[in-house]
């Protein structure tokens, strides 16, 4: 008799709110960049199953990349654990976003992420999923939504593609489509120049 084969595991299903209330990563990291560093925490919502100190690990590389925010020459971040904060990256259930937005004006649908006040809030299912462009390269879309929405918190405004098969900019909504150019997820490129396309409300 041929064994039946094992059925295949059921993904573990996201949950879409949760608690509201936070866990911050411990330790600091190192600095990053050549100014004065912006300080920040990596807080994860509590009961969702995303290892804390790997995430923050995971944020703190992004920010450290040479091809992120820190090769504009005066950009600098560090991550604390305790003390006085510039922002904070929160990884949270998709109402827990939603609500954080909304207090700002923005309907993130369950779906989108956003920067408001000094919070950067990063959606669960993003994190974990990514979306159709960036399905086998979950790390990639990690580093665009860190990439984007701390663009905002810097003051930078949404752009647009700017040529068929250029690279998308970090500051495009490359969820809502990349409209020809190709992924991306870095404001610079290897070599340091800034990739950026038109301006768009």
């Amino acid at each position: 008799m041929t064994p039946a084969a094992s059925p295949t595991p059921t993904p573990t299903p996201i949950p879409e709110r949760g608690t509201g209330v936070y866990a911050t990563a411990p330790g600091t990291g190192r600095k990053s960049g050549k100014g004065t560093p912006l300080r920040y925490k990596v807080e994860i919502e509590k009961d969702i199953d995303l290892p804390l100190a790997e995430t923050a690990a995971e944020v703190e590389d992004v920010l450290a990349d040479p091809r992120g925010w820190t090769a504009d020459g005066d950009s600098a971040f560090r991550r604390v654990a305790t003390g006085p904060t510039d922002f904070v990256v929160r990884i949270a259930t998709p109402k827990t976003v939603d609500t954080a937005c909304a207090e700002y004006g923005l309907d993130t649908h369950g779906d989108l992420n956003c920067s408001v006040g000094h919070k950067v809030m990063v959606n669960l299912e993003r994190w974990l999923t990514g979306t159709q462009y960036y399905a086998d390269d979950i790390p990639f879309y990690r580093a665009l939504i860190i990439n984007h929405e701390v663009g905002h918190f810097l003051g930078h405004g949404h752009e647009t593609c700017p040529a068929a098969g250029a690279p998308a900019p970090a500051m495009m909504q490359q969820i809502k489509g990349l409209k020809g150019c190709v992924p991306n997820a870095w404001p610079y490129d290897g070599q340091g120049r800034r990739v950026s396309g038109p301006s768009v409300p």
